[in-house]
């Protein structure tokens, strides 16, 4: 059973991977997945300590996810309406595949500080700070990810030691 198991866990946690650069793919839960799967394995031993703190950063990354664009708006000094704008293109692009995920923060953060009378100049470089919001983010759960697989690939290499 385990090595189905296993394999199942591999399958989610490569989706989980390409989910880090697809924005329609939630990328760390299906990592986070993975780790549970390979958490119920007779011969694997990853800690419920493990499993939790795996748990508690996948939710942080998957919040921070939604919410950096907003955020990094705000910090490149967006008004309101940019942040405003920002979540709302998260919202309307995620219905939009993942070009709508990755071009809509981006034009909503742009036409919010355009509504708010700034330049277009500045409009553009808060709608920027959107976009490196959204690079940011890919970047993070890449690296949860790839930790995932990481901790799949080992328990795959000791499971066909133990097994031969």
């Amino acid at each position: 059973m385990d090595i189905i198991y296993i394999i199942i866990a591999f399958i989610f946690a490569l989706i989980g991977i390409i989910g880090s650069v697809v924005p329609v793919l939630p990328g760390p839960p299906l990592s986070f997945v993975a780790l549970l799967l390979l958490y119920f394995c007779d011969r694997e031993e990853i800690s419920t300590t493990l499993l939790v703190v795996m748990g508690v950063i996948m939710a942080i990354i998957t919040i921070f996810d939604y919410v950096a664009p907003a955020w990094m708006t705000k910090f490149k000094g967006g008004s309101k309406s940019a942040s405003n704008g920002a979540l709302f293109g998260i919202v309307v692009g995620l219905f939009m595949g993942p070009w709508g995920v990755i071009v809509g923060p981006f034009l909503g953060a742009f036409i919010g500080e355009l509504m708010a009378s700034s330049s277009k100049d500045k409009a553009f470089n808060v709608a920027l700070m959107s976009f490196y919001a959204f690079l940011l983010t890919s970047g993070v759960k890449l690296i949860y990810g790839a930790v995932a697989l990481a901790m799949i690939i080992y328990a795959a290499i000791k499971l066909i030691i133990a097994l031969f």
